[in-house]
């Protein structure tokens, strides 16, 4: 065991460094990175200069343009004017220690910022994560034992048709019914919590939490309830039809003896090893349209934000460290396989 995970843990360096490596290549060739978006501001303004990165700088004189020494001057200050190699490998250096830089748009730590943005892309999806276990284990359960009832047919109909529709379409429909659109005014349409929060007694700041949650939260789970169940329901299916449930009822086992002694441990498996994997990534999700439409800064509209305006720090800055979320939740997925079925082992696992 200790061996396979010291394997998993070495092949994640030159994992993390070719993506990180291919990340940074691409935004080397992509147009319009921040100094010729600084540039073109300064050019479209003819009177005196503009402000960049909370500096007052004249690079910009009227009619004069930009000469040469005054876009090396600008490079310099994005650190543009060294060689790629060079600022790749400083870059790594720094993100070795989670240092990772300032953020051209917003003028923000990239530490700071991700961590002001985290609690919307925690409550969505922690919450998200929650209901979808709970609601579709046990409805999974019931499936398998009703397969082919009327039950069975009509939640499967209904969870694919939620399936089916997108979660911004949900939204809107939700927002339409119950956010004071042409119906009912339910539940509160913008942020995590009301203006006044601060001033509620301990109570009332929960429910109003999880009075902001409803809908949005509503709006990402229904989609992601039909994968889940239906894992669920076949998982256990395949189970049911094996010898030994054939033998333990044959024993003159009871019907739920059977099905959560011998049925469950087996049939859970393949849903219980991707849950380490599922809730630390729980805990940075972001839906961009689900934000948007909530009015929530979450993690989802930061990263939209930061592409579209060339941010390199945070683009590069979140990459890196969603990335080694990733590789170490693959990790925990993968062991998790050994501590539900005693029956694997990787001591025996040649690479």
């Amino acid at each position: 065991m200790f061996s396979y995970i010291l394997r998993r843990i070495l092949l994640m360096v030159p994992t993390l460094f070719g993506i990180m490596l291919i990340t940074f290549s691409v935004t080397q060739f992509v147009p319009g990175g921040p100094v010729e978006q600084i540039i073109a501001k300064m050019e479209s303004h003819a009177n005196g200069g503009i402000e960049v990165s909370g500096r007052s700088n004249s690079l910009y004189q009227g009619d004069q343009g930009l000469d040469p020494e005054r876009i090396a001057e600008l490079k310099k200050l994005y650190g543009f004017d060294k060689p790629p190699l060079v600022r790749f490998i400083t870059m790594m250096k720094n993100y070795l220690v989670f240092d990772f830089g300032e953020s051209y748009y917003h003028h923000r730590k990239v530490v700071d910022l991700v961590i002001s943005r985290l609690p919307v892309s925690m409550s969505l999806g922690l919450w998200t994560f929650i209901i979808v276990y709970l609601t579709c284990i046990p409805l999974g359960i019931k499936k398998a034992v009703r397969d082919g009832s009327r039950f069975d047919v009509f939640s499967s109909t209904v969870i694919l048709i939620g399936y089916a529709i997108p979660g911004f379409v949900l939204a809107i429909l939700l927002i339409v019914i119950f956010g004071g659109g042409s119906f009912f005014n339910i539940f509160p349409l913008r942020g995590l919590v009301s203006d006044n929060w601060a001033e509620m007694g301990v109570m009332a700041k929960i429910v109003d939490y999880l009075w902001h949650m409803v809908l949005p939260v509503v709006s990402m789970t229904v989609g992601s309830l039909a994968v889940m169940t239906m894992l669920t329901k076949n998982s256990f299916l395949e189970e049911i039809g094996k010898q030994y449930v054939l033998t333990a009822r044959a024993k003159g086992l009871s019907e739920n003896r059977v099905l959560y002694r011998h049925v469950f441990r087996n049939a859970i498996i393949p849903i219980i090893t991707g849950f380490p994997g599922s809730f630390i990534t729980a805990f940075f999700t972001g839906s961009l349209l689900i934000e948007t439409i909530f009015s929530l800064n979450g993690m989802g509209l930061l990263a939209y934000e930061s592409i579209m305006n060339r941010d390199y720090p945070v683009v590069l800055g979140t990459l890196y460290f969603f990335t080694i979320i990733g590789l170490v939740s693959r990790l925990l997925s993968d062991l998790s396989y050994v501590m539900v079925d005693p029956r694997i082992t990787f001591d025996s696992v040649k690479r």
